[in-house]
């Protein structure tokens, strides 16, 4: 999934436009909620009992407690009848646990810009049949569901491949996807629903907030963050309450924002994104222009990669890598696709203590790579004069697609990713026993 940093260009209608039927939901997790473990990620058993018969019984064991952690359940296509049936499976698992599921529905048309993790349903009224079976697999059980990741984040007219034949889908048909996805999910009172609020290091404060109030985030019960990615717990929070405070004012009649989210202060103004010590110049602007709104727009955050942050990619300058400036450069803008050094968050929990963040949650599968991250798809550079190793590749064409960072051509969106699960163990900024 692409999560690059982008300020973008929000949708011409705004809060005071969008549509507000229904009530907003109100529904928080209890503190207390005991959240589903599912059976464990294909790949991971075989490593945890490879690392054992190595004698490294350490990290066996490591595997095997990041396993046993709740994280969510990913459902990526299928036709109605098999997406209902596989999301009743998962209730009826976590109802034998006496456990809360996490569910992703990622099906969208055009998912992802068509690139790492592409796919997704054929058109709208596919995707409207899809997800209202996503919604009947739940019934009347108890949920939270997280709705598309990088849909808001990525609208078609983000992507590169936007007005090709081969990619006919409108921001219009996006947001209209994600509300009817709300509809579908919110029939259900057991349904906890949030929409992408994409991370701090991507979408603006005012152009996330247009997004969330048309795609009807008022009638869900909020917007999640840093799925798939890096970011801090501290920036995060920050960000999901600039974004609320953001969508309070806009959406308050008696605030001069009203229906002008465009004009909110984000991570970009004043603050500046990649100095945290700027970030409270952000703060104290909302706190000078909130008047009487008063931020309810809950989020939650996902925690399962970013126990170490983001990776700055400065290493890479020093010796032994001798790395060039515009090589750094690259590295660190494609940092959300399998950096190295990347350890587990905060486990789980819906007891955070903080408002409107609802939980910590593990989203993305710890383990789980986030696509063949490497020169060709624009997220690797490497100036192989500066430093090679034996056996890496010689030739312009195996460069391109060789991620020098793990010294491996990495594997597919989704499939195992022995180095960087083993690393996310090593490097995990709690136990996660």
């Amino acid at each position: 999934m692409a999560a690059a940093a982008i300020v973008g260009t929000p949708l011409t209608a705004t809060a005071a436009t969008a549509s507000q039927s229904g009530a907003a939901a109100t529904r928080v997790l209890s503190a207390s909620t005991r959240f589903f473990t599912p059976p464990p990620a294909e790949g991971s058993a075989a490593q945890a009992l490879q690392l054992a018969e190595q004698g490294d019984l350490t990290d066996a064991a490591g595997i095997a407690r990041m396993e046993a952690t709740p994280q969510a359940v990913w459902f990526t296509g299928g036709t109605p009848a098999q997406v209902r049936a596989q999301v009743r499976q998962t209730m009826d698992e976590a109802a034998l646990e006496h456990a809360v599921p996490i569910l992703v529905a990622y099906d969208i048309p055009g998912r992802d810009c068509s690139e790492y993790s592409a796919g997704g349903a054929a058109d709208e009224a596919a995707y409207q049949a899809w997800i209202s079976a996503f919604a009947a697999g739940i019934g009347g059980g108890k949920a939270v569901v997280v709705v598309e990741p990088d849909a808001l984040g990525n609208l078609p007219s983000d992507c590169a491949v936007y007005g090709t034949a081969a990619y006919p889908f409108t921001d219009q048909d996006r947001i209209a996807e994600v509300s009817d996805a709300v509809t579908a999910l919110e029939q259900d009172p057991g349904t906890d629903v949030y929409l992408d609020g994409t991370n701090s290091h991507w979408q603006s404060v005012g152009t996330i907030s247009t997004r969330l109030l048309e795609a009807g985030v008022q009638n869900a019960q909020g917007f999640f963050l840093n799925v798939s990615n890096y970011q801090t717990d501290t920036a995060s929070t920050t960000y999901g309450t600039w974004v609320s405070d953001c969508i309070a004012m806009a959406t308050d009649p008696a605030n001069w924002a009203y229906g002008k989210e465009a004009d909110c202060a984000s991570q970009y103004y004043p603050a500046t994104v990649d100095d945290p010590s700027t970030w409270a110049l952000t703060t104290a602007w909302y706190q000078q222009n909130m008047g009487g709104a008063v931020a309810s727009t809950h989020f939650v955050v996902d925690t399962s990669r970013n126990g170490q942050g983001p990776n700055s990619m400065q290493v890479y300058a020093a010796a032994p890598y001798n790395q060039p400036a515009s090589v750094v450069s690259t590295l660190f803008a494609g940092n959300w696709c399998n950096p190295t050094d990347a350890g587990l968050g905060v486990r789980p929990t819906a007891n955070t203590g903080i408002a409107l963040l609802d939980a910590y949650l593990w989203i993305k599968t710890p383990g789980q790579s986030d696509g063949q991250c490497d020169a060709a798809g624009g997220v690797r550079a490497w100036d192989y004069t500066a430093y090679t190793q034996p056996g890496w590749p010689t030739t312009s064409a195996d460069q391109s697609v060789f991620d020098p960072l793990w010294g491996v051509d990495d594997p597919a969106a989704g499939a195992w990713f022995p180095q960087q699960a083993l690393q996310l163990v090593q490097k995990a900024n709690q136990s996660v026993s």
